[in-house]
């Protein structure tokens, strides 16, 4: 997720760069804190708000292609990743269900 963050780290505009941010550390961040849970109900209710963070991510890497703050060969590298992190997430959450 840091890969993310790293690349906007001279980018001046401040809104998209801490969108960006925020749903890349909102991914991680909710993977984790959900895998502590107790529960398995609550495991799931956090992997799909990561799965989430994980969409919104990718729609922000498609606008800054669009806008030309991502180059596209390599948003559409990280949109290959951040795909497979979803079906991960599905999987990871079909063992709590």
């Amino acid at each position: 997720m840091l890969k993310y963050i790293k690349y906007f780290k001279e980018c001046k505009d401040f809104g998209f760069k801490d969108q960006i941010t925020r749903s890349s550390l909102s991914l991680a961040s909710n993977i984790a804190e959900g895998l502590e849970k107790e529960s398995n109900k609550e495991k799931v209710r956090f992997i799909e708000i990561a799965r989430g963070s994980n969409a919104e991510l990718i729609t922000q890497i498609y606008i800054g292609i669009e806008i030309e703050y991502i180059e596209k060969e390599i948003g559409l590298s990280w949109i290959k990743e951040l795909n497979e992190i979803s079906r991960m997430l599905i999987g990871l959450k079909k063992n709590y269900a």
